[in-house]
């Protein structure tokens, strides 16, 4: 069974797996992320009717399957659709929930994916930021931008607080020291793979010094971009 559980008032993760949340205002819900398939999102849904039976909107961190494959059992129930930034910019997209809550969207430029998309509760100092920020595992590259993605990252930082509770796509609930250690991880690979591309060295060796495991791939991508014309 999905449960979620209360980070801060009206803001609920799901305990396992990729994090989905719901953001509780006065007259709408905002669900974050629909997990993998219908299975999954049924279970979700089960959850957030659990804590609320306001109308609800939906809107997804990124593309990918894990985090947006349940969207049409959202879609059944009525849920809408959040209109979205589609490029990157300081200027965030509000969602009025009621009751002075509002959820600001941002996308801060290419990461993860072409697409990551952050939501920040600024009532409840809470950022929910998608797979932008990896906790209990190494990011993954596969479809990433490895040499775009600590701009993006640190575009979002002057966001947080000391007290700001950071909901990443998987693992545990992190803070704003955890987003600036890996923020110098993944500088420091973009370091590793531009100095790599200058000396000429094969990617399999620049993915052994990076902060990371498995980043060849990131290393292969960022070779690739840099010479892209």
């Amino acid at each position: 069974m999905t449960v979620l559980r209360e980070i801060a008032a009206g803001v609920h993760v799901t305990r396992h797996g990729v994090r989905a949340t719901l953001v509780v205002g006065d007259d709408l819900a905002l669900v974050v992320d629909t997990l993998a398939d219908e299975a999954q999102a049924r279970g979700l849904l089960a959850a957030v009717r659990r804590v609320t039976a306001l109308p609800l909107v939906v809107v997804n961190t990124h593309e990918h399957a894990g985090h947006c494959g349940g969207n049409a059992v959202f879609a059944a129930e009525g849920a809408s659709r959040v209109a979205v930034p589609d490029h990157a910019g300081p200027a965030p997209v509000p969602v009025p929930l009621g009751g002075g809550r509002v959820v600001h969207l941002r996308h801060a430029g290419r990461g993860h994916s072409a697409g990551d998309l952050v939501a920040l509760v600024p009532d409840a100092d809470v950022a929910v930021v998608g797979d932008l920020v990896e906790q209990g595992g190494p990011p993954r590259f596969d479809d990433a931008y490895p040499l775009e993605w600590p701009d993006t990252l640190a575009a979002l930082q002057p966001a947080l607080t000391g007290q700001t509770q950071v909901v990443p796509g998987h693992g545990t609930v992190v803070d704003a020291a955890f987003v600036r250690a890996q923020h110098e991880q993944l500088a420091a690979l973009a370091w590793l793979i531009r100095d790599g591309d200058t000396d000429g060295a094969p990617a399999e060796r620049v993915a052994e010094r990076s902060p990371f495991e498995g980043s060849l791939t990131a290393v292969r991508r960022g070779y690739a971009q840099l010479h892209k014309p």
